[in-house]
């Protein structure tokens, strides 16, 4: 059993990985190569025939290196896309550290593709793919594969559509339950934590990544600044905490105290303030929790920030300040949570009538 080696586009000499990769977030599969070429002729699938002989040093595993120059809100679906696509590509032989990336030609990235434009909404496939550019980006980088074959494997249309935005807007009444379920919660710091996060959820914007990263001094108080340091696209910012938002925060800091470090912290069961930072997850969680008891239809942290958006647009709001507040690289992005369109649409077909009258007897059961 031979081996593929990972060769330079500048030197062309080829060489055996040899190091063990060094991660610390998984395992990674153990997988074989064999001489020759990576898939058989007209198959777009490469199954083991595409998997890493060898495991790769971190800082010269191309996934390690592309997701290492990602925003630490991002790598999560990024990593979660990329293990989608050595699945897919390898017939579940590979996982995303096991695949020999540098060896995928147009033919598999073609097949990823078409692949994925079937599976999923335009805007995800793209967002896959886009991933998968980014990797064989690292892999020219690197030395792996050369500029020809680096440039044909990436040569990809993109995956044309529209679909619907996921997610939904919560109602005001739904919010005012979310603030009510925390306020009469037996646990006092917790409700105060749990009402502090949704102010900053829905009255800052901000995703729940960026709410977990914050710390006290992000916060200023007198101005009611909320500073997002390294959001999306590692980008700071400025959003603002006022009325009720502020006041739920001020709240939660009473119950936090004032030492520095994280804003908001785990709180146990004996409803005790954890002097740790919280995660990303543990707000999602919480916002799983707070959807139950208040027995309504499922919604997630993105949902807030969502409805932030929408709210200020609905009041107002200049398009263009909502995209700063919200931290949207492009006003396009900010455009999609605008309902006011929808709203034009349903007033429009209201107009129509429907000339449809019910049977008779259906009449009479009535």
């Amino acid at each position: 059993m031979g081996y593929i080696g990972i060769g330079s586009h500048e030197t062309g000499s080829a060489q055996t990985l040899a190091a063990k990769l060094e991660v610390a977030d998984g395992e990674v599969a153990d997988g074989e190569v064999v001489d020759g070429e990576v898939v058989e002729p007209g198959d777009p699938r490469g199954g083991s025939e595409l998997a890493l002989a060898e495991k790769l040093p971190r800082d010269r595993h191309p996934v390690s290196v592309y997701l290492a120059s990602l925003s630490e809100g991002s790598r999560r679906a990024i990593r979660a896309s990329l293990e989608n696509i050595a699945r897919l590509v390898s017939q579940g032989e590979a996982d995303a550290l096991a695949l020999a990336w540098h060896g995928l030609r147009y033919q598999h990235t073609a097949f990823i593709r078409s692949q994925l434009s079937g599976a999923y909404a335009p805007a995800t496939a793209n967002k896959m793919l886009s991933a998968l550019r980014g990797v064989l980006k690292e892999c020219f980088r690197l030395g792996y594969i050369s500029a020809e074959d680096y440039q044909r494997a990436r040569d990809l249309d993109p995956v044309r559509g529209e679909s619907l935005p996921p997610g939904r807007s919560l109602s005001q009444g739904e919010l005012r339950r979310l603030f009510e379920v925390c306020s009469e919660s037996r646990k006092r710091n917790r409700g105060a934590r749990d009402a502090a996060i949704v102010a900053v959820l829905y009255g800052s914007g901000l995703r729940r990544g960026e709410a977990a990263s914050l710390d006290l001094s992000d916060y200023d108080r007198e101005a009611g600044e909320v500073r997002v340091r390294g959001g999306k696209g590692r980008k700071d910012r400025i959003s603002y905490a006022s009325g009720g938002a502020a006041e739920a925060v001020e709240a939660w800091i009473e119950a936090r105290g004032e030492e520095e470090g994280p804003l908001f912290h785990p709180v146990n069961k004996g409803d005790r303030v954890q002097k740790r930072r919280m995660t990303d997850q543990a707000i999602y969680n919480i916002l799983r929790r707070l959807g139950r008891e208040i027995k309504t239809k499922r919604f997630a942290p993105h949902d807030m920030r969502r409805t932030f958006i929408g709210d200020l647009l609905d009041a107002g709001a200049d398009l263009s300040a909502a995209q700063q507040l919200a931290g949207h690289a492009n006003v396009q992005t900010t455009a999609r949570y605008d309902r006011r369109g929808e709203r034009a649409k349903k007033k429009a077909a209201s107009l129509l009538h429907v000339p449809y009258s019910a049977r008779e007897d259906d009449r009479e059961k009535k």
